[in-house]
């Protein structure tokens, strides 16, 4: 990506967008969309850690570029109820709690319990439907159309500005049969592109996958199998929003004769929240309480979890360590693991199966049966969205690197003009302005840490200390130097994570004594520079003789 200035002033009668998350990464979505002084922000999610973020519980968007220009924010609107879209939101709200939110019915409700947790309850939020139209601000009619994706009430948002349209398809997909029978609305998408769609922002998460995405009906059978060879109890992780998936387990359930329990606090919460909206089915009697499972044979139940990406502390982890109180994994158990992959989760997720094999449980996943499709479009998906919309510009969305260049080139297979299609990264800035989209510079879009109840404290540098004591361990070196006689008292040296017995040091004690007595009698005191001199001697040493690179800490003590 070449290096991009800061952008020019906005004129008067352009939208800028700026992607401030989801261009690199799948999640952290959030993108900022300004005109004639308002702004309106669309989705506002969180991205999951990986093993390079040691510690870290989440990662958010940056507000940094909108952090002092919140009186201008005149909305944001959520297309859907995932994590990665609205899990960043109280974080927000705590900054400025006056933004109105605008969502769906059960979107607004899986938003209201996080808001419970962070203790905002006086967010404003308005209740959107599809073929809903309205005016937020002054400068954005916003139209809302249905969308089919991995959770209920899903939506686009189709812009009209000064400065042009926008057509925004959150996350989508075309399944032509789903479980609640509400579709993709390519009547509107195309009804749009009639009237003339001067950008589109797609859903790129599945852009290289051939053909178009698997119907969530057909994971029906596979489920069925599961149920009719399974002797012990069965396990099924899920993400805690894929309402569809739950209610094909239920029914499974309710066939086989097997009650059904909800484990993990969000799987509780999401779950009583879609029964009450409707959109979940749960027959009179099918759901106990996990305490009651010690009434319950093995093979009478089916316990509903949460953990399918091997989060350390969730429900099915716990089960896998043996570490559950009311769940406990033995032979002839099957386990489900009904979700796809997220991107970073690999080892997370083989390490959790691993485990419960050790147990002697069978688990089934995506990768040896058909118990989980996709939420996303496919290429060929995207190739029809593309051909329908016929929009002027195209600027990919939600997706890593390959994913946004992958659904560019099915743009301009289209007939998309090469130079209109825009792979972009978060905080690319651009212009959209007569029909014509263009890039006019970058601004800061970094990752923001969230460390326990520390936001943004957590930082490059001590990422890069926690990945060093997480691989080389450290080494504490104290001394005690005496400036009046110009000796050094004591030395002492101790490792963590290096080697076990610290009598390997003897070997450089000799060289650090040396080297400190150099430093005082060329008249250094300064306990920094003192420090200093350990901590080159130390490290040279380490480098040379063990080929290491630990976190060296040292301690000077003057007298």
């Amino acid at each position: 990506m070449e290096e991009l200035k800061t952008p020019p002033a906005l004129k008067k009668g352009t939208l800028r967008i700026i992607p401030m998350g989801g261009l690199g990464d799948v999640g952290r979505n959030m993108t900022a969309f300004e005109i004639d002084g308002e702004i309106l922000l669309i989705d506002a999610g969180v991205l999951f850690p990986e093993d390079e973020h040691p510690g870290v519980d989440l990662i958010l968007p940056s507000f940094d570029i909108i952090a002092d220009r919140f009186d201008d924010v005149v909305g944001l609107v959520l297309t859907h109820g995932h994590e990665d879209h609205i899990g960043a939101v109280p974080y927000l709200l705590k900054q400025c709690p006056t933004i109105p939110v605008y969502g769906s019915r059960l979107t607004l409700a899986f938003l209201e319990g996080k808001l419970k947790e962070h203790r905002l309850n006086s967010t404003e939020t308005h209740q959107v439907a599809e073929g809903e139209r309205i005016t937020i601000g002054e400068g954005f009619d916003v139209e809302f159309v249905a969308v089919n994706h991995s959770i209920p009430d899903a939506l686009a948002v189709f812009l009209r500005t000064a400065g042009g349209t926008v057509l925004h398809t959150g996350d989508f997909k075309m399944d032509q049969l789903p479980l609640d029978g509400r579709i993709t609305d390519l009547r509107a998408f195309a009804r749009l592109g009639e009237e003339g769609v001067d950008l589109l922002m797609a859903d790129s998460t599945n852009a290289e996958v051939p053909g178009f995405t698997i119907s969530e009906r057909d994971v029906e059978p596979a489920l069925r199998r599961v149920f009719d060879t399974a002797e012990g109890k069965i396990v099924v992780a899920s993400f805690s929003s894929h309402v569809h998936r739950i209610q094909q387990v239920l029914n499974q359930a309710v066939s086989h004769g097997r009650k059904a329990v909800y484990v993990g606090r969000s799987m509780v919460r999401n779950m009583s929240v879609a029964r009450d909206l409707g959109f979940l089915t749960v027959p009179e009697s099918t759901l106990i309480e996990p305490r009651d499972l010690e009434n319950y044979r093995d093979e009478d139940v089916v316990i509903i979890s949460t953990g399918s990406q091997g989060e350390p502390l969730s429900a099915l982890s716990r089960m896998a360590h043996q570490e559950h109180p009311q769940v406990a994994i033995v032979s002839g158990d099957t386990v489900v693991l009904a979700s796809s992959l997220v991107p970073g989760n690999e080892n997370a997720v083989f390490r959790v199966i691993n485990d419960l094999v050790r147990l002697g449980a069978r688990v089934v996943h995506k990768s040896n049966a058909l118990v989980h499709v996709s939420g996303h479009a496919s290429s060929g998906e995207l190739l029809y969205c593309h051909n329908i919309v016929q929009p002027r510009n195209v600027l990919p969305i939600h997706g890593e690197p390959r994913h946004l260049v992958a659904n560019a080139t099915i743009a301009k297979s289209t007939g998309v003009d090469p130079k209109n299609a825009i792979v972009a990264e978060d905080g690319t800035v651009v212009d959209l302005r007569d029909h014509q989209a263009r890039v006019v510079g970058r601004v800061p879009a970094d990752y923001i840490l969230v460390d326990g109840g520390s936001v943004g404290a957590v930082g490059e540098d001590s990422l890069n200390d926690r990945k060093i004591l997480g691989s080389e361990g450290f080494i504490i070196v104290m001394a005690v130097v005496d400036l009046g006689q110009r000796s050094v008292v004591s030395l002492d040296i101790h490792g963590r994570g290096f080697v076990d017995e610290d009598a390997i040091f003897d070997e450089v004690r000799p060289q650090l004594t040396d080297n400190l007595l150099d430093a005082l009698r060329r008249g250094t005191d300064d306990s920094y520079l003192l420090q200093q001199v350990m901590r080159r001697t130390l490290g040279r040493w380490v480098a040379t003789a063990h080929k290491s690179r630990p976190m060296i800490v040292p301690v000077v003590v003057t007298t």
